[in-house]
């Protein structure tokens, strides 16, 4: 672990669980007031926001226009890239920017990408990373969903320095796939952070045992915001999504779980918990090739 023993730091984190619509401006103010009132009360050091919380359902004429283009680091961005950065600069606070529709171009056609940004408390980005499994799936109870009809993958693992953490990045289902957090336990992370939109279907079945598994298998904190409530799909027909939203120690336990409407919440990470748990348990060295 690059933490080094005797000089651990602690962390607060402050989960942002959203209720979000495809009203882009008013989930920008329902994001504001929610960190705002999180930093008043608890003062973390880091905020972390749901997948998708700037435009949820609608058409996808809706999503592109909710979306916007990426500007290089350091240069000005759009209304969704300058609200999360804003929130950064006048907390003074690590924001982890769950995700939003990032507006690509190939082969003639706009398609979207499923997009985090990370800002530091100085406003200034950090990391990106864009979602590389895709939602193409039919539920227990027969909705269906393609993420692939508006959204490309990416195609990178991602690590990035949150105030001197080494933090792996993931989106929503990702998480069904193992070998990407073990390619983020390679590269020595000590939390990794998955914003997410779970369905309530698959969230009820699956959610709490999928985010504890990751956090045993990588011996990492694991830092899980989704949305919560209902919104209206380009059909008309209206999704839940589960909400509890949880923080996982590295020994598997839930330190912090939400419930299914618009919230926040906070937990203190301690990162000696990682090294304790590593040193006894060397699963990475044990590991065998096979």
């Amino acid at each position: 672990l690059v933490i080094a023993k005797g000089n651990v730091p602690t962390m607060r984190v402050a989960l942002i669980q959203m209720a979000p619509s495809a009203d882009r401006d008013a989930n920008i103010a329902q994001a504001q007031k929610l960190v705002a009132d999180a930093v008043k009360a608890e003062n973390p050091v880091l905020v972390v926001l749901p997948e998708v919380w700037s435009c949820l359902g609608g058409t996808a004429e809706t999503k592109h226009a909710s979306a916007e283009q990426l500007p290089a680091p350091g240069e000005s961005g759009g209304p969704l890239y300058e609200a999360l950065r804003a929130m950064a600069k006048e907390h003074g606070i690590w924001v982890h920017g769950g995700s939003i529709g990032e507006t690509v171009s190939g082969e003639g056609k706009d398609k979207l990408a499923n997009t985090s940004l990370i800002f530091d408390p100085h406003g200034n980005e950090c990391g990106r990373y864009r979602k590389i499994h895709l939602f193409d799936v039919v539920t227990p109870n027969g909705d269906g969903y393609r993420e692939s009809d508006n959204y490309v993958p990416g195609d990178s693992v991602e690590v990035v320095d949150i105030s001197g953490v080494p933090t792996g990045l993931a989106i929503c289902y990702d998480l069904r796939f193992a070998e990407l957090f073990l390619a983020l336990r390679a590269a020595d992370v000590a939390m990794i952070i998955l914003p997410a939109a779970f369905t309530q279907q698959t969230g009820e079945a699956h959610w709490e045992i999928l985010i504890r598994a990751r956090a045993i298998e990588t011996q990492a904190w694991v830092i899980a915001c989704g949305t919560a409530g209902w919104h209206t799909d380009a059909a008309g027909n209206e999704r839940q999504t589960y909400g509890h939203s949880m923080i996982v120690n590295p020994w598997g336990e839930v330190v912090l779980k939400l419930g299914g409407e618009a919230a926040w919440g906070t937990a203190d990470l301690d990162f000696d918990q990682v090294r304790q748990v590593r040193e006894r348990m060397p699963i990475q060295a044990n590991r065998q090739l096979i």
